[in-house]
């Protein structure tokens, strides 16, 4: 697929948002709009709508390529981790990103390895070290949307995890 086709293509196959926050120690997880994988402006503008206290964590796989997380404290605290600056080549959301990060996309010479960009601590207060969370996103066995399914197991929210990706049918 070209840069073109993947920037005017609807949402695919196994891409999803969902976000995740914890009220009265437990948690909940369900779905955004699919339209959210390709529109990271759009993701934090429903991830700071949603209620929690304690903040949102958002998301986001995109087919077989690279998976984003998001976690919002209030309006302005906001955390991103990108599993992959290489897809910033193909995929306008990992470009939006990384302008958010204010890193540049990769020269050519720099696309033969996968490197995360962002915070690597981001979820290190719930129970996932940054060098744990730097192996899962380096780990080319595993999809996208398994890593983000073994961070939920880490981070404790794994069944409603599921039960929102059950829900898209």
């Amino acid at each position: 697929m070209t840069e073109l086709d993947q920037s005017d293509d609807l949402p695919g196959e196994g891409d999803f948002a969902a976000v995740a926050y914890r009220e009265d120690d437990l948690w909940d997880v369900y779905l955004l709009p699919e339209v959210l994988t390709r529109d990271f402006k759009g993701l934090l503008h429903a991830l700071r709508q949603q209620p929690s206290i304690s903040g949102a964590i958002g998301l986001v796989s995109v087919g077989d390529d690279f998976f984003i997380i998001v976690r919002m404290y209030g309006l302005d605290n906001v955390s991103v981790f990108l599993s992959d600056v290489t897809a910033s080549v193909d995929w306008p959301v990992a470009r939006e990103v990384l302008d958010y990060l204010d890193i540049d996309v990769p020269d050519d010479e720099d696309l033969d390895q996968v490197l995360p960009a962002g915070d690597l601590s981001i979820l290190a207060d719930l129970g996932l070290e940054e060098m744990e969370l730097g192996a899962l996103a380096g780990d080319l066995d595993l999809y996208p949307d398994e890593v983000l399914a073994s961070v939920s197991e880490r981070l404790g929210f794994q069944q409603a995890f599921q039960r929102a990706l059950d829900s898209m049918g």
